[in-house]
C-alpha cells in the first residue's frame, strides 16, 4: 500500500504543479494538447529500427521542465514505472531478431537489440511529453482542451470522473489496509483469503463515497461542467508556440540531424 499511496501523491502533485505561473502554464491548453500531440505522433511513426533520430526530440520534455519550472525527479520516477513496461514488450526482440545490422568494430548488433532500444527510447520520450502536459496544463486543463477540440462533453466528463474516482478507490484501500494491519495479530487475516471480502467491501465503500460527493457536487450547482482557475484564449503566443515546435517536429522527422552532424564532422575531419 506504500507504493499506492506514493503514486496517488505524484498524481495529486502534478495537480499542484499545474498551478504554477511560468509562460507554459499560462498558454491556452489547446495550444499545449496540440503540441504534445503532434510530438507523440512524430515519434511513434519512426521505424522499428530507428534509435538516432529519436534521441533528437528529447528536447522538447527537457525545453519545457526547464521554462516551466518542473521539479525533474517527478518526471523521472513517473518514466521508472512505465519503462519496465516498455522493456517487457520488447524483451524478446533479440531473441527472434538475430540478424546483424550494425557492426563496432568486431562487435556485431542484431537488429532485436537495436529494436528494444527504440521501443525504450520511445516509451521514454512519448511518457516524458505526456507527464510534462499534465504537469503544466493539470489533467482538468487537457479534458477542457479536449472538449474545446469536440469531443462530445459527456466524454470528458466521464474522463474526468474517472481520474477523481481513482483517488477515491485510492484512499479508501489504503484506509481499509490500515485498518486490516492494526486489527491483525500474529499475521492473522493477512492472507490471501481476506482479499476477497476486501474488495467487496472496497468497492461498496468507494461507491457509497462516490455518490456522496456527486451530492455535495449537485448541492452547488454543478451542471456537467468544470470551470477553469484561470481563462485563457488561443491568441499570438499559442499561435507562435504551436507553430514553432510543430516545425521543429516536422523537421527532427524527416531530417536525421545526428546522422547529418555525423557526415559532416567525418566530413570535415577526413
Amino acid at each position: 500500500m506504500a507504493h499506492i499511496e506514493t503514486a496517488l501523491r505524484d498524481l495529486n502533485r502534478l495537480d499542484l504543479l499545474a498551478g504554477g505561473d511560468s509562460a507554459i502554464h499560462r498558454l491556452d491548453p489547446r495550444a499545449k494538447v496540440l503540441v504534445t500531440l503532434v510530438y507523440i505522433v512524430s515519434v511513434v511513426s519512426f521505424g522499428r529500427y530507428e534509435v538516432s533520430g529519436l534521441i533528437p526530440f528529447a528536447i522538447f520534455p527537457l525545453v519545457m521542465v526547464a521554462v516551466s519550472g518542473l521539479p525533474p525527479g517527478i518526471v523521472v520516477r513517473k518514466l521508472l514505472v512505465v519503462l519496465p513496461f516498455a522493456a517487457l514488450v520488447g524483451l524478446f526482440n533479440p531473441l527472434f531478431d538475430r540478424e546483424p545490422l550494425l557492426s563496432f568494430g568486431s562487435l556485431a548488433v542484431s537488429g532485436g537489440w537495436v529494436s528494444f532500444v527504440s521501443i525504450i527510447l520511445r516509451a521514454a520520450l512519448t511518457v516524458g511529453g505526456a507527464v510534462v502536459l499534465v504537469a503544466v496544463t493539470g489533467f482538468a486543463g487537457v479534458c477542457r482542451a479536449l472538449q474545446r477540440f469536440g469531443v462530445p462533453r459527456a466524454f470528458v466528463v466521464q474522463l474526468l470522473f474517472l481520474y477523481r474516482y481513482i483517488f477515491v478507490l485510492g484512499d479508501e484501500g489504503i484506509r481499509m489496509s490500515r485498518a486490516r494491519e492494526l486489527r491483525s495479530f500474529a499475521g492473522r487475516g493477512m492472507g490471501l483469503r481476506a482479499y476477497g471480502s476486501l474488495l467487496g467491501s472496497l468497492l461498496l465503500r468507494t461507491w457509497d463515497r462516490a455518490e456522496r460527493i456527486h451530492m455535495a457536487m449537485l448541492s452547488r450547482g454543478f451542471q456537467g461542467e468544470f470551470h477553469a482557475r484561470r481563462e485563457s484564449s488561443f491568441g499570438r503566443r499559442e499561435m507562435a508556440f504551436t507553430a514553432g515546435w510543430c516545425f521543429l517536429f516536422m523537421l527532427l522527422r524527416f531530417v536525421n540531424v545526428p546522422r547529418l552532424i555525423g557526415v559532416l564532422v567525418t566530413g570535415v575531419f577526413r
